[in-house]
């Protein structure tokens, strides 16, 4: 009996001795991404209808499938960020009696606007060149899987258009940091594009 009292004693002290903790848990949070310092190198490949400046921190990959298809044309590239895991998709056309201007515009429009499913919204600003180009870049707010997509054209026989998307599952807050930064690229490039 004494054992008992003892044992209830010491459990009653060692409650009592602990002060309880509140738990609070952690808000959510998102990995810190250290972007590079922006700086361009030129594309400027002959045999390519376009020349346009580019990030140093990433590759060129000549797009040779489109869904399991060969691609229209051998124009089509991507620009990979390996360190941020993005793709910017480049498809190139000719605008013909084929595949006119209004047909081109309208599918780009299409393909933009289909993010308006989880977009909270659709920006579509019209920009112009020094060089004459002219075109329409999309900012796409929200969940989407694309935050930013272009158009641009001379109106008369070059059409390129740009997609830009991440390897991870669309999330707009842990995403923003890296779409403004690569927004301020693609900027770059819209402004210093030219045809050849």
């Amino acid at each position: 009996m004494l054992r008992h009292i003892l044992l209830f004693s010491l459990f009653v002290i060692l409650l009592s001795a602990c002060t309880p903790e509140t738990y609070a848990p952690k808000p959510a949070g998102y990995f810190l991404i250290d972007t590079p310092q922006h700086a361009y190198r030129a594309f400027n490949k002959p045999e390519y209808p376009y020349y346009f400046e580019y990030p140093v921190y990433a590759n060129i990959i000549r797009d040779t499938s489109f869904f399991g298809e060969k691609p229209e044309n051998p124009y089509w590239i991507n620009i990979t960020f390996p360190s941020i895991g993005g793709t910017l998709y480049i498809s190139y056309k000719e605008i013909s009696a084929k595949q006119p201007l209004g047909k081109l515009l309208e599918d780009a429009h299409q393909m933009s606007f289909y993010h308006s499913k989880k977009a909270d919204y659709i920006d579509d600003n019209k920009f112009r060149n020094p060089n004459g180009v002219s075109g329409v870049l999309y900012n796409i707010g929200g969940d989407a899987a694309s935050a930013c997509q272009f158009i641009a054209t001379d109106s008369v026989k070059h059409f390129l258009r740009g997609a830009l998307y991440f390897d991870v599952t669309p999330n707009a807050d842990s995403l923003k940091p890296l779409n403004d930064f690569l927004k301020a690229d693609i900027m770059r490039m819209l402004y210093t594009l030219k045809w050849q």
